[in-house]
């Protein structure tokens, strides 16, 4: 396999496919996922002529299952360690969910210089939680219910959850993918309990509001109006303001998992603004 290990002893895996020469496009994956969660994009953009690169963030999939680090500050840096093993420039980064926090901390702290353009899927920035500052977050209770659901049968939960909200398939007449739901549950379960607990805290209580000021890429952020996880009006109607240069771009009736399931809409979409 593929691995770097970062200064405080982790390893990290990566995949790096496709020619040298080429633009790379970064991929950061959501939570409690791998970078499998990318192979329908990879492969896309692999054909188009592109370098593609993903990793596993620490605690998950084939990276370290290590007590510490489960945390925004800690996922960036070790992303930013897999850019310079690399020595990637003029690269897109590409995040999803938990992903694109990720992205937008280390596009603002970790990235100058390297970093042509970003992208924010589904994106949790600016903060999910429900603050004074931000009235119209969820409340901490819904994520209190996600640990206790996680701690007391972690297997369950990730059954349920793909197999509901995630991709929509809880609504009415939804086409359910039984093949989507058990690569979802597998990516899962590959990872470490510790860390999908702790990253929890990490996806809805970090806040990337001044990452965000900081981004002076290009920057598209888009989003389904049916995402049931990150529900667009308190996450990417609010990030695309405080983009220096940001585009926003609304999926009518899309899921949180809309790369998955609309994979045909969203990767011409994806390379349209990349080729732009």
């Amino acid at each position: 396999m593929s691995t770097i290990t970062t200064q405080d002893g982790v390893d990290i895996f990566y995949k790096d496919w496709g020619p040298r020469t080429a633009q790379p496009i970064v991929f950061h994956h959501g939570w409690p996922l791998s970078s499998d969660d990318w192979d329908t994009q990879m492969l896309f953009f692999l054909e188009q002529g592109y370098r593609v690169i993903a990793h596993d963030r620490r605690g998950h999939g084939r990276s370290s299952q290590v007590s510490d680090g489960h945390d925004v500050d800690h996922y960036a840096a070790d992303a930013a360690a897999v850019m310079e093993h690399l020595d990637l420039r003029n690269a897109v980064h590409i995040g999803h969910s938990t992903g694109g926090g990720e992205v937008a901390r280390y596009v603002a702290r970790d990235g100058k210089g390297r970093v042509a353009k970003a992208v924010l899927i589904s994106a949790v920035p600016p903060i999910m939680v429900k603050t004074d500052a931000n009235p119209g977050g969820l409340p901490i209770e819904v994520f209190d219910g996600l640990r206790a659901a996680l701690a007391a049968n972690r297997a369950q939960f990730f059954r349920d959850l793909p197999s509901g909200p995630f991709y929509g398939f809880n609504r009415p007449g939804a086409k359910v993918d039984e093949g989507v739901i058990a690569n979802w549950w597998r990516q899962g379960m590959n990872g470490s309990a510790k860390a999908h607990y702790e990253g929890i805290k990490a996806f809805s209580e970090t806040d990337f509001t001044e990452d965000l000021k900081a981004i002076d890429v290009p920057t598209l952020v888009m989003h389904g109006d049916d995402d049931q996880i990150v529900p667009i009006a308190d996450s990417s109607l609010l990030s695309v303001k405080l983009l220096k240069n940001g585009t926003l771009k609304v999926y009518e009736g899309y899921s949180h998992g809309m790369c998955t399931t609309n994979a045909d809409v969203i990767n011409p979409d994806l390379l349209a603004f990349i080729k732009s």
